[in-house]
């Protein structure tokens, strides 16, 4: 099993060697799990993607795994940069108390 690893930016990898989407996606369970302990599942995640190579599929990758999980996810549309989040965080939530 390839070691994952972490650094101050995010996954450190190649693409294909160590970045792949068998591993993405045992990040993505690593990170529901987390959220299913420690977190209050039913405020849900949201998933976004830049425009590096690849970057919608492992979110989908990512959506598909937590949704599996049983928490609600809610997954950007097109690129997202990081920016965005908190937006998105709070229409989220608006939408959710409606």
């Amino acid at each position: 099993m390839t070691q994952i690893k972490f650094g101050t930016d995010g996954w450190r990898g190649l693409i294909a060697d160590d970045f792949t989407f068998d591993n993405v996606r045992r990040v993505a369970g690593a990170i529901a799990g987390y959220v299913l302990k420690h977190e209050d599942p039913t405020h849900g995640v949201i998933i976004g993607y830049d425009t590096r190579f690849l970057s919608d599929r492992a979110a989908r990758a990512v959506a598909e795994v937590i949704a599996g999980a049983g928490i609600p996810v809610l997954l950007a549309t097109t690129t997202c940069p990081r920016p965005r989040f908190p937006t998105m965080s709070k229409s989220w939530a608006r939408r959710a108390e409606s």
